[in-house]
Formats: C-alpha cells, structure tokens, sequence
C-alpha cells in the first residue's frame, strides 16, 4: 500500500484535549520500560487530539490520537500514545510501518464546526463538542512522542505552527470505547489549533526490549 517516507508534513486543523489520568489505569497499556511522570500523587497527564489535514498534506485525512500519559526513558520525555485511529488506509499503513503506531480506521463527522464523533461501524468511540475558534495567536511548538515497532521502543518528534487558542469542550467517551478503561475524565484544558502546519518526523530508536510489547 502507497504512503509517502517521513517526515509527514500536515496542514489542517486541531484540537487537543489535556486531562489528568489515574496512573493505576494507564499503567498496563505502557510498557515497562517507560516512567509515567507524575503531575501530582497518582496522576499523570494525558488526552484526545483529534485533527483534519486537508490541502497541503501528504495525505489527507481525520485523525484521533489518545494520549495516556506523559513518560521519559532515560532523560528524553515524550506522550505515549496507547489509541490512534484515522480515516485513510495508506495513513494506517504509514502509521504501523513507520512508527510502529497502532493505527486504526474509523469514521469521522465533523459537524457545524461545532462537534466531532469517531465511529468504527456502529460502535461510537468517542465525541466532542467545542466552541469555535475567534481568534489565535500563531505560535511554534514542539513535543515528542513514543511507540514501539518489535522490540524497538521509538521516539519521535513533531513541530507545530499554527493559530492557538483556548476553548471550552465536552468529551464523551461510551463504557464500551476501546480506551473507556483509561478513564478519561472531562478536559481541564482544551486547545484549537487552525491554519496548523505539523511536520512528524522519522523515529528515531531508544531501547531494545526483551520482548515486543502488544498494544492493549
């Protein structure tokens, strides 16, 4: 299946959702290998990024990122991404080939620039209503994320340009979610990226482990 080598450059929009995270229950979809860092007792930080990249992109495509928590092996820090779910086969064959990420189809309806539903078939993922974007400031940022492909345990860096501004939102994620178990609570911050450029770079390897960790 066709998709392009990284970096993958993006352009679209974004939302990022931030919320604190029991790190009993997160504990089992990371491996051992990473240190889930604590924001204060038993908590760690994670959340929903749902985005579409349009015109510009190497690929065009929705897409729902699930973060379960902030981790660091041996110095470098980075969000563990446990779900990842998107709309275009050659995104889900990048995505498992290149990052070893374990990328899903699903369905995405965006509506009224108001609300975002994820489906796979008739099972409902997740949902989020948010308010609109009036005005931004452009700003540069940069983050990390983690992934294993084998036995390699990979970190990998984004970079973000774009219109940032602070929203309010409601997420609704249904017991029978596949991440429902994370307990993923209602977002203490939420932020709406527009006019976005994301550049996702080529893992880069940091451990070898034992054994291949199997995504829950």
């Amino acid at each position: 299946m066709p998709y392009p080598q990284a970096p993958w450059t993006l352009q679209g929009y974004a939302i990022q959702t931030l919320q604190p995270l029991d790190i009993d229950l997160v504990r089992p979809s990371i491996p051992s290998e990473l240190e889930i860092i604590s924001v204060w007792p038993g908590k760690t930080l994670g959340g929903v990024y749902l985005s579409h990249y349009g015109l510009g992109s190497v690929l065009e495509y929705s897409e729902l990122i699930v973060i379960a928590a902030c981790v660091t092996h041996k110095g470098k820090f980075g969000g563990w991404i446990s779900h990842i779910y998107v709309d275009n086969p050659d995104s889900v064959a990048g995505g498992r080939e290149i990052w070893g990420l374990p990328k899903e189809l699903a369905e995405f309806s965006w509506n009224n620039g108001s609300r975002v539903t994820v489906r796979q078939g008739n099972k409902l993922l997740c949902s989020l209503n948010y308010n609109q974007q009036n005005f931004g400031w452009r700003q540069w940022l940069g983050a990390s994320g983690f992934s294993t492909l084998g036995s390699d345990l990979l970190i990998f860096p984004a970079q973000l340009d774009a219109d940032l501004s602070l929203i309010s939102s409601k997420l609704e994620v249904p017991a029978d979610s596949p991440f429902a178990s994370l307990a993923i609570g209602q977002p203490w911050l939420t932020v709406r990226a527009d006019q976005m450029i994301l550049e996702v770079a080529a893992p880069e390897v940091v451990a070898q482990r034992a054994a291949a960790f199997s995504y829950q």
